[in-house]
């Protein structure tokens, strides 16, 4: 062990490995990011809604395509970044006391561990930690959401990330930075969901490669080093996970979306309830789904990109010696 590994807690390695997925993947997939925002901010009631490429077309259709396609990627990339950051050091902080409460103080987290933990301990764990998140980075996905359904120049939107911020206090205060804050709590399901269904699978995996190179193990120790993933796997596992979790939780992407958007109250009705009420009136069922295809499109190459960078930095980085 070097003095970078010993320096490196697994807490570290965790935040680290999350704050280089989230700038990655957003600089990667922000432009799928504004269409899916745009999308899901479209009524059905008086005109025919605009296709996704019909978006993207029109994004396309200017002087500065590319300005247009990265608009608020700011607040986007802020958000993404600091929420990857501290989901997984959280995260981490909870799946470590969760394996001390099930097996005693004197356990450590790792494969030797007599009793597992369970997926309703990761869903727990990841709960715990997206409630964090959420009501810490709220007021970043506010001005992401206005920005990302505006075009820069159009009346009342927002010039940028700190001229967006001053309008929004100055016109909503406090509670502006916080709307809809509650639906997000309600979405901290989707987070648990996801790492309900892939942490379970990547156990599952790292189990058989385990059992299947018994060799490895008299080798290292078993226990003394992690498997590693590999990246094939990690599509497959990362994948499979986010689209259960994205189905079963989109509808409320939509009602955040529009409650956090301009104008929400007169556009969109008012409050979590009054939101719903509309979109099931006017759109149906439908309508909590706008832009599901769109978000699919979207997350899953956020998703894969986002695990590929999480699962090799956590692996390699403890590894690291600057010095070699």
């Amino acid at each position: 062990m070097n003095d970078n590994h010993a320096l490196l807690t697994p807490a570290l390695v965790e935040t680290i490995a999350g704050l280089s997925a989230g700038i990655i993947s957003t600089l990667a997939v922000h432009p799928l990011d504004v269409i899916k925002t745009r999308l899901q901010i479209q009524r059905n009631a008086s005109t025919t809604p605009t296709p996704a490429y019909g978006i993207l077309k029109g994004l396309l259709s200017t002087e500065r395509p590319v300005q247009r396609l990265y608009r608020g990627l700011a607040p986007n990339l802020i958000g993404n970044a600091s929420s990857w950051a501290i989901f997984f050091y959280f995260k981490s902080v909870a799946e470590s006391q969760l394996l001390r409460f099930r097996n005693g103080p004197a356990v450590t987290r790792g494969p030797n561990n007599k009793i597992p933990l369970t997926p309703l301990d990761y869903f727990l764990a990841s709960g715990i930690s997206g409630a964090i998140i959420t009501l810490s980075t709220n007021p970043i996905w506010v001005l992401k959401t206005r920005m990302l359904s505006s075009d820069k120049g159009t009346e009342g939107a927002y010039e940028g990330t700190w001229h967006g911020t001053k309008q929004l206090w100055k016109s909503e205060g406090v509670r502006g930075f916080y709307r809809g804050v509650g639906v997000s709590m309600l979405g901290i399901s989707h987070g648990a969901v996801q790492f309900a269904v892939y942490e379970p699978l990547k156990n599952v995996w790292r189990n058989y490669l385990a059992r299947k190179d018994d060799a490895k193990d008299e080798t290292y120790g078993k226990g003394q080093e992690e498997e590693k993933l590999g990246n094939t796997a990690t599509l497959a596992i990362s994948g499979s996970a986010k689209i259960v979790a994205g189905t079963a939780t989109y509808p409320y992407q939509v009602i955040r979306s529009r409650i956090q958007t301009y104008h929400a109250d007169e556009r969109f009705g008012k409050g979590i309830r009054g939101v719903v009420m509309k979109i099931w009136r006017e759109e149906g069922w439908g309508g909590f789904y706008k832009g599901l295809g769109t978000n699919i499109l979207r997350v899953m190459p956020a998703t894969w990109v986002t695990f590929l960078v999480y699962e090799n930095v956590r692996y390699y980085l403890p590894h690291w010696n600057p010095t070699a």
